[in-house]
């Protein structure tokens, strides 16, 4: 995937892209909650989330049906990834153990994730 962030207002487009799959403009601004975006708002999006090539659409006579062009686990992956890298100096060592001392996890939570931790060294 290339290195092009969303902007807030363009994650939250995603969301409902990913939450649907394939959606026309109506059932788009249905998902909003109100105040709802003016349709020409969504419109841009679209449009600058298909330059980014995360959107592309199918057209039925004049109707646009939109899907996601990136899978939400993919784009998470990259986004974790950037901030690891730019916050922690790519250390995943140093963002767990910024997360696990800042998180205020509970001792379930911490078990949890050592549980995690445990399967994933055993798998490899």
């Amino acid at each position: 995937m290339k290195e092009i962030k969303l902007t807030d207002s363009e994650k939250d487009l995603m969301e409902i892209l990913w939450e649907k799959e394939k959606v026309f403009m109506k059932d788009i601004l249905e998902s909003y909650p109100d105040p709802k975006p003016a349709t020409t708002t969504i419109a841009t999006l679209l449009k600058r989330m298909q330059n980014k090539d995360f959107v592309g659409y199918t057209l039925y006579g004049n109707s646009r049906e939109y899907y996601p062009k990136v899978a939400k686990g993919e784009y998470f992956k990259e986004e974790m990834s950037s901030m690891i890298d730019r916050f922690f100096n790519n250390s995943v060592t140093q963002f767990a153990s910024f997360f696990t001392s800042n998180a205020k996890l509970s001792q379930e939570q911490l078990k949890e994730l050592r549980e995690i931790i445990d399967k994933q060294i055993d798998e490899k």
